[in-house]
């Protein structure tokens, strides 16, 4: 009955959002792909009938914190298999590109066929939840079949609380059929006991995102995309990455108002959605009427300038703006940065992820709505190792004093840099966790599933 109820709503928030979805499908060519699996179930059958555990990671930033899990677990568990799900289409390309190992499907809509459905093609023997992502028809159909739940490097924000004590009694069912809650802080996990979860299952490991957190300049990846843009030791270069508009423009004026004095900055802009690439390079070519060089455009000369097809000829000779417009660079991207601004922050993202240009020892700023990564900006706000930046103009001019007093953004970078290096463990620690939860390789029963109760 739950189930049905639970359909039932469903049904009529899609129907409500249903001409979102089309615009989307239709204007902006999102979510094209993947509704059989998302609808029905119907994700790829698993072979045979060895041990699984399915990884659901919501997007691009989830899927590449799975890095460190997959690889320990592989070692330790040389049997295991991978199943990893994701909901956006940006996080599954970057899924398939990361992890060719793996078997990468999309994960089903919450409705009781499609979850089952989906249970029961792949047959984990158990299933691993990124961050906070509780879907109760799925956590239900799971427990139904013995398949435990757990909960990896999880996090629940203020505003998510508040939601969710209005659902408590809900809650407490849900949480009660997770068997191992790994949370990112002590915050997080009073959260989630104060929303019914059982103490003796909730554990503090810290976030997965500090570890594996490149911190050399010099790594294969980082270098090549130096070699790419050209970029020499002089440099002085300023990122905008995982950005959003207006994010994109205003990065742009402040590069457009210090670059007469500053003849040395360069700027790379990486907007957070592969849908809006050629947005924001119409947005400097036609716009600004500035050069532009495209990272997907290059594959020989890092100085092959390639023109859009109708854009105005540049207003000036400056070198080019550069444009990251492929999936999964921005990690050794963020090494080129001297100073990086994190955006999704003066708007209402919530704030994306700061910990990669932080361990670089990049100068970071961000805006103030970055309630995402609370904890995260609570540290580095603590250590003095970030700085806050309220609008495009303060932008401006915390980037001026920058590369006036270039010392002070050395020493912002480092104590960056540090930081996350104190920070790191969470890896072994969330390992363990979902160790326990896995039975030996001669306890699977026929039909793959766990035999212990």
């Amino acid at each position: 009955m739950v189930a049905w109820l639970l359909n039932l709503a469903y049904l009529a928030l899609l129907a409500a959002v249903s001409p979102v979805i089309l615009f989307r499908i239709v204007v902006r060519g999102k979510y094209q792909n993947g509704w059989r699996q998302r609808l029905l179930g119907r994700v790829p059958r698993r072979a045979g009938n060895r041990r699984c555990l399915w990884f659901h990671a919501v997007s691009v930033g989830e899927v590449l914190q799975l890095e460190p899990l997959l690889e320990a677990l592989s070692r330790e568990e040389r049997e295991l298999e991978f199943v990893i799900s994701t909901t956006t289409p940006t996080g599954f390309d970057v899924a398939q590109k990361r992890y060719p190992g793996c078997q990468i499907v999309y994960f089903p809509l919450d409705f009781s066929w499609a979850v089952n459905v989906a249970l029961e093609r792949i047959n984990p023997t158990a299933v691993a939840l990124v961050e906070l992502e509780l879907w109760p028809n799925f956590i239900f159909a799971a427990a139904r079949r013995n398949i435990p739940v757990v909960l990896v490097n999880g996090r629940i924000s203020p505003r998510s609380f508040r939601g969710y004590l209005r659902i408590r009694r809900v809650m407490r069912t849900i949480l009660h059929h997770l068997r191992v809650m790994a949370l990112q802080s002590d915050d997080y996990a009073g959260r989630l006991i104060d929303l019914g979860a059982d103490p003796a299952r909730v554990h503090v490991t810290g976030s997965i995102k500090f570890d594996r957190v490149e911190t050399d300049r010099g790594n294969r990846r980082t270098v090549e995309l130096r070699r790419l843009f050209g970029l020499a030791d002089s440099d002085v270069v300023f990122i905008a990455g995982s950005t959003q508009d207006p994010e994109e423009r205003l990065a742009i004026e402040g590069y457009l108002a210090l670059r007469p004095r500053f003849s040395e900055l360069r700027l790379i802009l990486v907007p957070r959605h592969k849908e809006r690439f050629e947005e924001v390079a119409a947005l400097v070519e036609t716009e600004f009427r500035l050069p532009l060089v495209r990272r997907s455009q290059l594959s020989g000369r890092a100085t092959d300038t390639i023109p859009s097809p109708g854009t105005a000829p540049p207003v000036c000779d400056a070198p080019p703006i550069l444009l990251l417009d492929t999936l999964g660079e921005l990690s050794a991207c963020w090494g080129l940065a001297d100073i990086a601004f994190v955006g999704g922050s003066l708007t209402q993202r919530g704030g994306q992820n700061m910990i990669e240009p932080a361990g670089y020892g990049a100068a970071v700023l961000f805006g103030p709505n970055t309630w995402n990564f609370k904890d995260v900006v609570e540290l580095l706000l603590a250590e003095d190792a970030a700085v806050v930046v309220h609008s495009g103009a303060e932008l401006t001019a915390r980037l001026e004093h920058l590369l006036t007093h270039r010392d002070q953004a050395v020493e912002l970078g480092d104590r960056a840099r540090k930081l996350v290096t104190a920070q790191r463990g969470a890896t072994r620690r969330t390992v363990e966790l979902i160790r326990t939860v896995l039975p030996a390789v001669g306890d699977i029963g026929a039909a793959g599933e766990c035999r212990a109760a």
